[in-house]
């Protein structure tokens, strides 16, 4: 072969590689999404999660690669949320709203106790989301994490070594309590006595008297076996959990339109989810501990004194907080 035509050949081939990307454009890329989580396939936030990923399929009707990283792998809560707002590793994750009031003082009212009247206020303001459209707003952009469902659903009750059943033997109660202050001001407010312990110390306070009780849901009392030591589980029902659904935005920001279409619709689908999953299994272990006898389950009396103790703690703290508007609008869902 001549070196004319070599030289042609080359000519040629360099002219099909410089006419044709050396990498295939986005678009005709199979999207890969990255989520994570502390736990395993039996946690509701992984259950959200994988349903999220099942509706997007669903809506979007072309492949998307879901790879979500469990058991920690990619780190804790605190992480993934520092990863979305960067843009970096996860690309969506349930976490808990103390992770984003880092950014929003806002966020940290998802956490307040006595936010709802009860679970069907909680599920109807949560299924909406309207009421919390200011704060995934305001998260957005703060922190460019997007707020794309609600998940919990946890029920948090009083879980003591007495009966607490009223008012009376409600006050003075010594109650281990969350360290962050509106949880001390609340409990303080419903006349109990409120301390901080770390978490893995109340088995160990209460089964030697320094406290006489914790505040927990069914999931979260039961692995760390408080009903050994605290048999009485009171249906006080003063919290009532929201884990958002969160999305990078410079992740959303770089996928083509339609799928971020399917994400936005699926993030409802996968909370609804998480939320339903999440109050089967606090009503579950609830209700095995009751029949076994290894707990007893009774309705706190007077709920209606504990929210209206609670209402003047909470209009404070929404004032400290720039969310009175917030609040207002949950309160208003009927």
């Amino acid at each position: 072969m001549s070196g004319k035509i070599v030289r042609l050949i080359l000519a040629l081939a360099l002219g099909v590689a410089l006419a044709v990307p050396a990498v295939t454009p986005a678009w005709a890329q199979t999207i890969t999404l990255r989520g994570a989580s502390q736990f395993d396939d039996n946690h509701s936030y992984n259950q959200t999660m994988l349903k999220f990923a099942e509706a997007v399929q669903k809506y979007y009707g072309k492949p998307v690669n879901f790879v979500l990283h469990r058991n920690r792998e990619l780190g804790l809560e605190k992480d993934y949320f520092s990863y979305m707002s960067q843009g970096i590793s996860v690309d969506y994750a349930v976490f808990a709203p103390s992770h984003a009031a880092t950014f929003s003082k806002a966020a940290t009212l998802m956490d307040m106790p006595f936010l709802f009247r009860d679970v069907d206020h909680w599920n109807k303001v949560l299924s909406s989301g309207e009421a919390f459209v200011p704060t995934a707003e305001d998260v957005l952009k703060k922190a460019d994490v997007m707020l794309i469902g609600y998940a919990g659903g946890g029920v948090r009750n009083i879980v003591s070594n007495k009966p607490v059943r009223n008012m009376a033997e409600l006050k003075g109660l010594n109650i281990r309590v969350m360290g962050a202050p509106i949880q001390t001001r609340m409990f303080q407010a419903i006349t109990a006595s409120p301390t901080v312990i770390a978490y893995d110390e109340v088995y160990n306070a209460i089964q030697t008297n320094v406290i006489n009780a914790g505040e927990n849901e069914a999931p979260g009392w039961f692995q760390m076996k408080w009903h050994e030591v605290a048999k009485y589980i009171r249906l006080t029902q003063h919290a009532i959990t929201i884990r958002p659904l969160g999305f990078s935005g410079k992740s959303f920001r770089k996928l083509p339109k339609d799928l971020q279409e399917a994400i936005l619709k699926a993030g409802k689908d996968g909370a609804a989810w998480g939320r339903q999953y999440e109050r089967k299994e606090d009503d579950r272990i609830l209700e095995t501990l009751k029949n076994e006898k290894k707990v007893d389950v009774v309705q706190f009396t007077e709920r209606a004194k504990l929210l209206e103790l609670a209402a003047p703690v909470k209009a404070a703290f929404a004032k400290e907080i720039e969310a009175e508007k917030i609040l207002v609008a949950v309160d208003a869902v009927k």
